[in-house]
C-alpha cells in the first residue's frame, strides 16, 4: 500500500480509521498493528495511555510508543493521554513519536487551564486534542476549540476496550462539527463497528477509532472493507 507522508494528514478531508492497538496482540503488536493498518487501509494509528487514575485500567506508556515508532515509520501516531499529568509528560511522548497528544478535560493538571495546557503541548511541536468523558458536557471544551488540531468524543467510558456504543454521545459531534474549521479533525472512540461508524459519520465525525471490530474480527481485510463501505 502506499502511503502519503502523515505529516499531512489534518489537510486530508478523508475519512480515515484509526486501529487502536489497545486491542492489538501485544505479543507480536508491531505487527499486528501493520496488518490492521493494511486491512483498513489507513494512515493513523491510536495510541491509548492509561494512568490508573484518571480512568480504571494501565494501558500502555513511553517505552512501548518509543519500540513501536522506528517499526511504522510511514504512520501517523494519534496519543490519548487519559492520564493525571499530560502536560508533565507530553515532552516524553513527543520525543518517543507520538505526533497528536489528546488529554482530557478532566485531568487535575490542566482542568484549570486548559489554553495554558494546549499552548505547552504544541509548543513541542506536535498537534494537540482534547477530549472529554461521556458525562462531562460539551462546553468543557469550546474554551479552547479554536486552539486545538483536534477534537475527540469519547463514545464509552474511557478504560477498557469492547464496550457498547452509547449513541447519545453523537449529540456532541453534531454540536462541534460547525464549530470546527476544515484542517481541524473531529474523531470518536469506542464501539464503532460496522453497524456504528455510519451513524457517526453522519454525525460530521472525520476519523473513528476502531479496535475490537478490527482486531478481534476473523477476517480482517473483510472487516476493513465493510467499515470502508459502511463510511
Amino acid at each position: 500500500m502506499s502511503i502519503a507522508p502523515p505529516a499531512d494528514v489534518f489537510a486530508d478531508p478523508t475519512p480515515m480509521i484509526l486501529p487502536s492497538i489497545l486491542a492489538a496482540d501485544f505479543g507480536r503488536l508491531a505487527a499486528d498493528t501493520a496488518d490492521a493498518v493494511a486491512a483498513a487501509k489507513t494512515r493513523v494509528i491510536h495510541l491509548d495511555i492509561m494512568d490508573g487514575h484518571l480512568v480504571p485500567n494501565i494501558s500502555l506508556g513511553i517505552p512501548v510508543v518509543q519500540a513501536l515508532r522506528p517499526h511504522l515509520p510511514e504512520l501517523f501516531f494519534d496519543v490519548h493521554l487519559m492520564i493525571d499529568e499530560p502536560v508533565r509528560y507530553a515532552p516524553a511522548f513527543v520525543k518517543a513519536g507520538g505526533q497528536n497528544l489528546t488529554f482530557q478535560v478532566e485531568a487535575p493538571e490542566v482542568k484549570n487551564d486548559l489554553a495554558g495546557a494546549v499552548k505547552a503541548i504544541k509548543a513541542l511541536g506536535c498537534h494537540v486534542g482534547i477530549t472529554m468523558k461521556p458525562g462531562t458536557p460539551v462546553d468543557s471544551v469550546l474554551s479552547v476549540i479554536d486552539l486545538v488540531d483536534l477534537v475527540l468524543v469519547m463514545s464509552v467510558e474511557p478504560g477498557f476496550g469492547g464496550q457498547k456504543f452509547m449513541v447519545n454521545q453523537l449529540e456532541k459531534c453534531r454540536v462541534l462539527r460547525p464549530l470546527l474549521k476544515p484542517t481541524q479533525k473531529l474523531e470518536i472512540d469506542g464501539g464503532i463497528g460496522t453497524d456504528t461508524i455510519a451513524q457517526a459519520r453522519a454525525a460530521g465525525v472525520d476519523w473513528f477509532v476502531v479496535g475490537s471490530a478490527l482486531f478481534g474480527a476473523k477476517d480482517r481485510v473483510a472487516a476493513g472493507r465493510e467499515l470502508l463501505a459502511a463510511l
